[in-house]
């Protein structure tokens, strides 16, 4: 179903605040609360909202360090491409992996505490991955913008 006006400010309102209440959010799109909550289920059902969650602080749980690093498969294979996936989905560090254009297959976004517990991972884990024949880090000096909202 196509989003009207009102679905629209809905969406950039909660992506602002997800715990904002259904009749705070109803007074905000001038709706009644019980309209509100049919969309809001709407915008769950089709798919629009995804999920609603938290935001950590990644620092206050010692995860101050972001590394990103570009992933060279062995070979460019339906097969190579899935094997790789399936070892990455089962990673909780790896915030983000990207199939992509360019010098490299993938890009992984990796959360740890510091370069220490990276080179860990790196010697343990990353280089195991199958069908990986090189790796190349990027560490994150500075994080500028990070998760922004969606703009539509």
């Amino acid at each position: 179903m196509a989003l009207d006006r009102i679905d629209k400010l809905m969406l950039r309102l909660l992506q602002e605040d997800g715990r904002m209440s259904n009749a705070d959010l109803a007074a905000r799109v001038n709706v009644s609360p019980a309209t509100c909550h049919r969309r809001t289920q709407r915008l769950f059902d089709d798919g629009h909202i995804q999920t609603v969650r938290a935001v950590v602080n990644p620092q206050s749980v010692g995860l101050g360090a972001i590394a990103m690093v570009g992933v060279v498969l062995d070979r460019s294979t339906p097969e190579s491409f899935a094997k790789f996936e399936t070892a990455i989905l089962a990673l909780p560090m790896i915030l983000d992996c990207h199939l992509v254009a360019g010098d490299f297959d993938y890009l992984l976004k990796i959360r740890v505490a510091d370069m220490a517990d990276f080179s860990r991972l790196h010697g343990g884990v990353l280089i195991a991955l199958p069908e990986v024949r090189q790796a190349r880090t990027f560490f994150v000096m500075k994080e500028v913008k990070d998760a922004a909202p969606l703009d539509f």
